[in-house]
């Protein structure tokens, strides 16, 4: 850290700011495609959401990085954040993974916009502020972040529990009392690790039932949230 205290001692004051955009520019956006690249697209292969990513990525850091030099106090900086945190697309729902991770882009780069530089304030005191973060920090703080995702990601921790509908022709075994042999009966035919069902509405016109099954799974299926409406 002395030869990068020393490196901006001999740079003027402009040079050190744009110095200093670039360093924190180049460490948000390389940490940001980090996530989307290496944790996200793996497993929900969006292209359209890893573009999304690194753009707001982009935009947030360099909106608030900016505001922040005008000296805007960092309490109108996290409001602007609020809003962007609460942003949702009309075009679609955006899945919950999807928010998470939306959430986790904008938080790390508001962070490495609204750090001060630390390294240059000891040989330039106009960029003395109240947050200030050495490029050493900073790069810690986002692999916390790297760290934290990774984590969150291993499927070893917990299981997933999907969802799905079933319309089910053996009705005989839609008793309460022949729940075990309902649950066998599904796992043989669809070869899930069916944990538990619920019985929907039953045709005895034409011996079928609908059936919500619950099973774990360590893929990155979409739970059905709600009965579809032609079965209500």
């Amino acid at each position: 850290m002395d030869a990068i205290n020393d490196f901006f001692a001999v740079l003027s004051s402009d040079t050190c700011r744009i110095l200093d955009l670039l360093m924190r520019l180049v460490i948000n956006t390389a940490f940001t495609i980090l996530i989307a690249r290496a944790f996200y697209f793996p497993k929900a292969r969006r292209r359209d959401f890893f573009f999304t990513y690194v753009l707001v990525g982009f935009c947030i850091f360099m909106l608030i990085h900016l505001m922040g030099d005008a000296k805007i106090k960092t309490g109108i900086a996290m409001g602007l954040f609020a809003i962007f945190c609460i942003m949702r697309y009309r075009t679609e729902s955006v899945p919950i993974r999807e928010m998470t991770y939306l959430f986790l882009i904008i938080s790390l780069s508001a962070i490495n916009g609204l750090a001060w530089a630390a390294d240059i304030s000891p040989k330039h005191p106009e960029f003395a502020g109240p947050l200030l973060t050495s490029m050493g920090e900073l790069i810690l703080t986002d692999g916390v972040f790297v760290l934290g995702v990774w984590i969150a990601e291993q499927n070893k921790l917990v299981k997933s529990l999907s969802s799905k509908y079933i319309k089910y022709d053996k009705i005989d075994l839609i008793k309460p009392s022949m729940r075990k042999e309902l649950i066998e009966d599904l796992k043989a035919r669809t070869g899930l690790d069916i944990t538990s069902v619920s019985i929907g509405s039953i045709d005895f016109l034409k011996d079928m039932a609908l059936i919500k099954i619950y099973y774990n799974t360590d893929e990155e299926d979409e739970a059905v949230q709600k009965m579809p409406k032609e079965y209500t």
